[in-house]
């Protein structure tokens, strides 16, 4: 029964990166969150506060507005005092210049008791940094930004 709780808030919460809604979604983070996405550029790095967090999901937004994530699989292990969750996902969207856009990847999470504690990310970082040239070709600078990382 655990288990199934927790995919269900995961799948919400992957709909709400869909949606932009990143003010619920961090609700249940701890404010000293680890954020790992693999990559040198805009979206790459390492954070490690809830602030940090904030300001990188509003730059996701940003650059990659129509972004849509599909959860493919959810795999749980454990209980409430220590729950790691493995997320396989697909990534889709039209690039401003009219070109898609597609990956695939894996969230690692780990939850204690109903709150976030680390998501480690790992994707084909070489395709999210084309996709952000791309984006940066057609005006969105900020696609081409430094790292936010904290």
């Amino acid at each position: 029964m655990y288990h199934t709780i927790v995919k269900n808030i995961v799948k919400k919460n992957f709909e709400r990166v869909n949606q932009h809604d990143y003010d619920t979604l961090l609700q249940d983070c701890v404010p000293n969150v680890k954020h790992r996405f693999g990559g040198n550029h805009a979206l790459g790095g390492e954070r490690n506060d809830v602030q940090t967090l904030r300001r990188w999901f509003e730059r996701l937004g940003k650059v990659l507005p129509q972004l849509c994530l599909t959860v493919t699989d959810i795999w749980v292990k454990g209980w409430p005092q220590h729950t790691t969750i493995f997320v396989r996902w697909r990534a889709s969207m039209t690039l401003a210049n009219g070109e898609p856009y597609e990956n695939r990847g894996v969230h690692i999470i780990v939850m204690k008791w109903g709150k976030v504690h680390s998501l480690d990310v790992h994707e084909d970082s070489e395709a999210v940094a084309k996709a952000l040239r791309k984006q940066a070709e057609a005006g969105i600078a900020e696609a081409l930004a430094p790292k936010l990382e904290s």
